[in-house]
């Protein structure tokens, strides 16, 4: 019987060798300090980093746990840059429109030293203008103001006074709801008397209807002379009052005007120059409010300064986190505060900065789906990344009433924006946002896997190291170690590569050190590796041990002994969360004479992938290529995946679909004992694909819990060898001859395998006799034969 090749335990798993870690104890490893195994990615952060041109932002892919953040992180801080030109943001009343706050922009530090003299000005003032009101000087003067203009007052009334009692009349003060006014009233009998009495006097015949109406005329002429003397009397009080609002200014006027050029004269600033003009004009007209007992804390709003941004503490450029990428916390917003019952209203002190503010001249990272799902926040980013402005609005896409009629002065940004995402939203924004490579001119990829070389090995035992270092767990010994970096092998799907996905393998170690503890033990050894690998697979795999119960109780019928026609176990990868599995499945196909071609029974019963249907349309041409060059192709065949109930995808089953169609038209039958796995081309080669450890450990399972006959393995495409990394249990196996792993380049060497009869090459006069091939071509000719002969006869 021909000999087949197998693959050797060696073959099935790469041991990590303890002479590739370059020390002799754990303590001797050093602490990963760098990124490991993502220079393409590093270079690409590091350009954006340092070009300054605009649309040079950084836009970060990559799964989650490949080290996307932390390499921001470090790179960030290893920058060599001091604080430059950094400023702190403002924002003041603006006296000629409250609704506009003005901005001013101050170096670092300042903000707040203005905020503080602003602050000391007013306290001054409060202090200050009481005590000039109170002088005796001040006093003295305006009193010779007010006694002059009483003075006219007076004589002003007390001739008009005079005139009306000579004429038999007197000014009386009445009384009208809360309010006295002045009203005429004539002298009757010595005594001034009121019109409603005097009106009873004429009905009382004491006086006649014409002295009434006399009485009412000159009443009428006097009230309207009145008139005109107290408009009078208040132009007099006007004047004084306008002649001590000039002696007030006049004598306060030296004191704001020196406490105010103080200020000025400490912050160099157009803006804060013309801000104390208007608050120095402000307070001249205002004076009187420094006189009264100032309960309420915000009775001098307008003369406070809102920092939104204060740089003071900041040494380096900012560097800033954003966790929660809403509108708010990246633009700014308005607030409201109370202004009475049921009341609320916004000032330049409700002004708040976001994120972008806080990171203006430095860098903002965020997580790009995050800030794509937030109302508002896309849109605006690139407003603000176009523009280089960021306009601070109340925006609350839940609260009816969040808007107000605040425009803040806009804010000129420079900060790079450093964008965290996955391969799938990059793309999604660079095809469907014409705006996304404009402001998002550098893409940093980071990849899964590294390249498997003593340096990267050595890598992954710092970053061991570094975890237990910073997380405070147990040593590891040697082999640990080593484990741990298999292990890294294992997940990364090929023997020569490592994973980068390092937040899977600190999980590992976290575990592992669990385990350790729980034995009480000093170290981490292989022991407490394995048992958290284990113990990891036993939490997640519960539908995997479903699936194996059903096989063991024959209720998913798998042979996996003897032989069948038309019968071939194939392998599927089930991918349940986070967790692969592999079982086998029967894959079956009937032949007929017929026109029809393949019948592909998952796609008929629309459950086949794309890929998978592709694969049978490539079969399909596999099949004529070889066995229709010299008749048509006159067959009626269908092929089954057997108790499959959901859909089914990708090509791996390909060549098992083509085994069990040579066996179906041969009539040879194929051992149970061999799973099959590999998807074909159209020139028979079997091609790699991807699960095949799982593939394998799955049939193994099976075969395990059915029974090891000695016989059984696994037939898997040649290119796959170098994925394999297999559970120690199956390479045990193979070792002892129990299991088996036979690698095929082609059909024909696998259908050698599965049938043991050789496949045939095909000469001068056809097919080797008996061979697979020829069998199959004499049984597509009989079809052919027949076909004609019937469709003669019919």
């Amino acid at each position: 019987m021909k000999k087949f090749r197998e693959l050797k335990p060696s073959d099935l798993r790469w041991q990590c060798d303890p002479k590739l870690l370059k020390f002799k104890t754990v303590k001797d490893i050093r602490i990963c300090e760098g990124i490991i195994g993502q220079p393409r990615a590093m270079d690409a952060i590091k350009l954006g980093l340092n070009v300054k041109y605009p649309g040079y932002n950084i836009f970060i892919t990559g799964p989650v746990g490949t080290g996307r953040t932390t390499a921001v992180t470090k790179l960030l801080e290893q920058l060599e840059v001091k604080k430059r030109d950094l400023t702190d943001l403002l924002y003041v009343h603006n006296f000629k429109n409250a609704d506009m706050p003005m901005l001013i922009s101050l170096p670092a530090g300042d903000g707040g030293k203005f905020k503080r003299a602003m602050e000391r000005l007013i306290t001054d003032l409060k202090t200050n203008i009481p005590q000039v009101f109170a002088s005796e000087e001040y006093q003295k003067r305006r009193q010779g103001i007010v006694s002059k203009y009483e003075e006219q007052h007076r004589t002003l009334l007390r001739d008009f006074e005079k005139s009306i009692e000579e004429q038999g009349f007197k000014v009386m003060q009445i009384q009208k709801g809360p309010f006295v006014r002045p009203a005429i009233f004539p002298i009757i009998d010595g005594k001034p008397t009121k019109l409603e009495d005097v009106e009873k006097m004429v009905r009382e015949g004491k006086l006649t209807e014409a002295d009434y109406e006399a009485m009412s005329k000159k009443i009428h002429e006097l009230e309207s002379g009145m008139a005109t003397i107290y408009s009078k009397v208040r132009e007099i009080q006007d004047k004084a009052n306008t002649e001590i609002q000039k002696l007030n200014e006049w004598m306060i006027k030296p004191s704001v005007s020196e406490l105010i050029n103080d200020i000025k004269k400490k912050f160099a600033s157009k803006k804060v120059a013309q801000y104390l003009k208007e608050a120095f004009d402000s307070i001249l007209s205002n004076l009187d409010r420094f006189l009264r007992d100032q309960k309420n804390q915000d009775e001098f709003r307008e003369y406070k300064v809102n920092v939104l941004v204060d740089n003071a503490e900041t040494e380096v450029v900012p560097i800033i986190f954003e966790t929660t990428p809403s509108h708010k916390n990246l633009f700014g917003t308005i607030e409201r505060h109370a202004a009475g019952p049921g009341m609320y209203v916004s000032d330049f002190l409700n002004i708040k900065a976001g994120s972008l503010l806080r990171a203006n001249g430095g860098y903002l990272v965020l997580n790009g789906f995050d800030a794509l799902i937030e109302p508002g926040v896309w849109q605006a980013l690139k407003r603000t990344l176009r523009n280089g402005v960021v306009d601070i609005q109340a925006f609350d896409p839940f609260h009816i009433f969040s808007s107000s009629a605040l425009k803040p002065e806009p804010i000129t940004v420079d900060v790079k924006i450093i964008m965290i995402g996955t391969q799938w939203l990059y793309y999604l924004l660079f095809y469907q946002d014409e705006d996304f490579k404009k402001i998002f001119k550098v893409k940093a990829d980071f990849d899964t896997v590294m390249d498997k070389n003593a340096a990267n090995i050595n890598e992954y035992a710092s970053f061991i190291k570094s975890i237990c270092h910073t997380e405070q767990l147990l040593p590891f010994t040697k082999q640990a170690v080593a484990d741990i970096i298999e292990y890294g092998v294992r997940i990364a799907g090929r023997k020569d590569k490592l994973s980068t996905r390092f937040h899977v393998v600190a999980d590992m170690i976290r575990e592992a050190d669990y385990w350790a503890k729980q034995r009480k033990a000093k170290s981490i050894s292989a022991e407490d590796i394995e048992k958290a690998i284990q113990g990891w697979r036993r939490r997640v795999n519960m539908y995997e041990d479903k699936v194996q119960e059903l096989i063991e109780k024959d209720i998913l019928m798998i042979d996996t002994k003897g032989t069948a026609v038309g019968q071939v176990n194939g392998l599927s990868v089930y991918q349940v969360g986070g967790y692969s599995f592999g079982r086998p499945t029967k894959i079956t196909a009937k032949t007929s004479l017929g026109r029809a071609g393949i019948i592909n029974i998952e796609r008929e019963a629309n459950l086949g992938g794309r890929t998978y249907n592709k694969g049978v349309l490539i079969l399909s041409g596999f099949l004529k290529s070889r066995y229709a060059q010299e008749q048509p192709m006159t067959i009626d065949a269908t092929l089954g995946f057997e108790q499959s109930y959901s859909e089914v995808d990708g090509d791996s089953a390909s060549s098992t679909e083509v085994y069990a169609l040579l066996s179906a038209l041969s009539g040879v039958p194929i051992t149970q004992q061999i799973a099959v796995t590999g998807s074909v081309n159209q020139n028979g080669e079997v091609q790699p694909i991807g699960g095949v450890n799982e593939k394998i450990e799955g049939f193994y399972d099976v075969c395990k819990a059915k029974g090891l006959t000695g016989k059984q393995g696994v037939m898997i495409p040649a290119k796959n060898v170098e994925d394999l990394m297999l559970k120690q249990e199956i390479v045990d196996v193979v070792k002892k001859k129990k299991f088996h792993i036979y690698p095929v380049a082609t059909i024909d060497e696998g259908i050698e395998i599965l049938t043991g009869k050789t496949a045939g090459k095909r000469t001068k006069t056809g097919y080797e006799k008996n061979s697979i091939n020829y069998l199959v071509e004499n049984k597509l000719k009989e079809y052919a034969s027949k076909m004609k002969g019937f469709t003669k006869t019919k």
